[in-house]
């Protein structure tokens, strides 16, 4: 079993490059292409660029949390679930950095603070605010988890490990659909506003069957 899930996490490795070159690959005609931003690039600070940043650092929890729970419980529905989330956020990840690499722009800015994009066009800066989803102390972005959380999951076990687990997750799942509302409302990518959509609709998804998780644990999410 761990053999299995230690090779499963080499195939999100693998994912993750595979989806920064086919990304680049394909903007760039398939082949022989130059990382140089064109002339349609989004700017520094648009919300494109700042959603890819951002979303790239958010999913990167998500991945770490699921490889934690993996190693403290034997559930398998938690542990698949555990294991789509990590796959399937970690190739998200893997094309928006590549978006940033195909743009010519860094994945990181020390004078950005976090979700500072949402205020970069009319309607976009309160957005997380008004879907009730600001972070907390100690996080850095809505819905992450601070690292006296991480700490505390990787030192539980079984049902705990499960409960806590969903119920962060949860939180990461709503403070990240609130993201990609925004980008979605805001970004001017056709390819990553159609990214962002289907973040919401597959974690909106995943917000119902993490619910009847917690509640077949007599558990239920927090706040």
């Amino acid at each position: 079993m761990t053999r299995t899930y230690w090779a499963a996490g080499a195939a999100v490795v693998l994912a993750v490059l595979f989806a920064v070159g086919a990304t680049v690959a394909t903007a760039n005609g398939g082949a022989g292409g130059s990382a140089a931003p064109s002339a349609s690039a989004p700017a520094l600070y648009s919300p494109d660029a700042g959603f890819a940043r951002d979303m790239a650092v958010h999913h990167q929890q998500a991945v770490e949390m699921s490889f934690i729970v993996r190693d403290r419980t034997q559930d398998e529905p938690v542990r698949s679930l555990a294991y789509d989330i990590a796959n399937t956020q970690a190739n998200q990840r893997g094309m928006l950095l590549g978006w940033l690499d195909l743009w010519g722009l860094p994945k990181v800015l020390a004078d950005e603070p976090p979700m500072s994009w949402m205020s970069a066009s009319e309607g976009g800066g309160e957005h997380a605010a008004h879907m009730g989803h600001t972070a907390k102390p100690g996080a850095l972005m809505p819905g992450m988890a601070t690292k006296e959380e991480l700490d505390r999951l990787a030192a539980v076990n079984g049902r705990d490990a499960e409960v806590l687990y969903l119920q962060l997750m949860t939180d990461h799942h709503k403070g990240g659909v609130a993201m990609a509302q925004g980008c979605a409302a805001q970004c001017r990518t056709p390819a990553e506003r159609a990214l962002a959509q289907g973040m919401v609709e597959a974690q909106q998804s995943e917000l119902t069957l993490m619910a009847d998780m917690l509640k077949q644990r007599g558990a239920a999410p927090r706040g």
